[in-house]
């Protein structure tokens, strides 16, 4: 057999499974191949152009025969935008797909005694279900065939995969209520016709830098606006045209940011119009979003996790609750009900300062809140001041808990532990170490993210 080039075509390839990444995997003999734009169920010719000694990357250029899981991708953007990867496999595909993760992630990673998996939950609303979009500005738009004569290489939309300074002029994204489309494309005209300049990504000048566009379930939006310097009557002419056209925008908030990067959490924010804030309900409870917040993008799912979450810790109103990586509170919040006292642990200092305010306007007295980072925090001396947990809810960062954190968890040994995680594979890691002392006893998988291959997984650990 000849020795194949790093670049090449495997022609008829079967495409038998989808990947955690969205793309779709192929198998050429002993080599897994990775293929983009293809679901299992197609045969492809595939085009190799990255291959390393136990995998290669392709996309498929002919297509001999289709999925029956296929589905007609309702997007423009389909294909070019990065995100949305799995719009063309039918909704039930994608849960069962999702699903496999989970059990692969629990079952292959790892060799721990499991129960049966929970069938796992889907969303409702499969498009418009976010609550949060962000959008770039550019001089440098990626240029699909119907720009590619055209002298206008403005952009506002989303960036292209592995192309930082590159930006896709989004018309219409599906993922939020269609008024972020009316917003975002009148700002675009807006800004074209009074030649507001685009930013420069890798010269860093210009004007318009961001947006944001945040909305609650009754309705009410937020627009975050970021500048890359002061124009002061071109930043107020454009943000009072926004505020007439929209009645919508409950609140309009802008920062001035002329760092290297697009972060705003280190910023002071301008409130233009409203109380810079929105206020997001759940089972009677409010909970105040700023422009800095961090809260679940899908809040009907989110609701439906936080439920399981306190279901597995099913609380008797006598327990003492440590929820780990508390973020603003909102599980914290959400089961103090149910619990003699909650102490929630975050890092980000302004995340602390939005759970406090959640609980005071909530009327709950019975919770605390504490900013540091959660190895440094959660050692002997907090614990001697605040009490042993009899339970432990934590929902960390894709990265997982610091082993340091799960050594200190195997310490304290309370009788639960309920484990939320947005990646499955960190979390079996993690359940391995915790399998010295505990014992898995449910696991729930959630799908947050309809069209994505993200999947939330909730794990009760019970004290063996």
């Amino acid at each position: 057999m000849a020795k194949k080039n790093k670049q090449y075509t495997i022609n008829n390839l079967v495409i038998v499974s989808a990947g955690n990444d969205g793309r779709s995997v192929g198998r050429d003999n002993d080599m897994v191949v990775f293929v983009e734009n293809a679901v299992p169920g197609d045969i492809v010719d595939a085009f190799v152009y990255r291959k390393k000694r136990r995998f290669a990357e392709a996309h498929a250029t002919v297509f001999h025969k289709l999925s029956e899981d296929r589905t007609p991708p309702i997007c423009q953007h389909f294909g070019t935008c990065g995100g949305c990867k799995w719009q063309n496999l039918n909704y039930t595909k994608q849960l069962s797909f999702k699903y496999n993760h989970v059990l692969e992630c629990l079952t292959r990673l790892i060799k721990i005694e499991l129960p049966e998996i929970n069938p796992i939950i889907g969303s409702e609303k499969q498009y418009y279900y976010r609550n949060k979009l962000e959008f770039s500005f550019s001089n440098k738009k990626w240029l699909i065939e119907k720009d590619e004569q055209s002298e206008n290489k403005n952009a506002l939309g989303f960036h292209i995969p592995g192309r930082f300074d590159k930006i896709l002029q989004i018309e219409k994204c599906h993922l939020q209520d269609d008024l972020n489309n009316q917003i975002r494309n009148f700002i675009y005209d807006y800004a074209q016709l009074n030649c507001l300049t685009f930013f420069d990504l890798r010269e860093q000048h210009g004007l318009l830098r961001n947006i944001i566009l945040r909305n609650t379930q009754k309705g009410e939006w937020m627009l975050i606006f970021s500048f890359h310097k002061n124009e002061e009557d071109n930043i107020q002419n454009l943000l009072g045209v926004v505020a007439e056209k929209f009645p919508q925008l409950a609140t309009i908030i802008y920062v001035i940011n002329g760092k290297h990067n697009d972060t705003i959490s280190d910023l002071d924010t301008i409130v233009y119009k409203g109380l810079g804030y929105l206020t997001e309900e759940m089972e009677g409870l409010k909970f105040r979003i700023n422009p800095k917040s961090f809260y679940q993008t899908n809040p009907a799912q989110a609701y439906i996790l936080y439920k399981v979450t306190r279901d597995f810790a099913d609380l008797t109103g006598n327990e003492l609750v440590y929820d780990l990586y508390t973020g603003t509170g909102t599980i914290a919040n959400f089961v103090a009900h149910q619990a003699k006292k909650v102490v929630g642990i975050e890092y980000v200092k302004e995340a602390i300062e939005d759970a406090i305010i959640n609980s005071k306007i909530n009327n709950i007295t019975n919770t605390k809140f504490y900013a540091g980072d959660m190895k440094d925090i959660l050692n002997d001396e907090f614990i001697a001041i605040h009490g042993k947990p009899n339970v432990i809810i934590t929902d960390p960062p894709r990265a997982g808990m610091h082993e340091s954190v799960v050594k200190k968890i195997i310490e304290i040994a309370p009788q639960k532990v309920v484990y939320v995680s947005c990646n499955p594979a960190t979390q079996a890691r993690d359940l391995a170490l915790l399998d010295l002392i505990y014992k898995v006893t449910k696991v729930q998988p959630v799908d947050m993210f309809p069209q994505t291959h993200h999947i939330e997984n909730i794990v009760l650990l019970e004290l063996r």
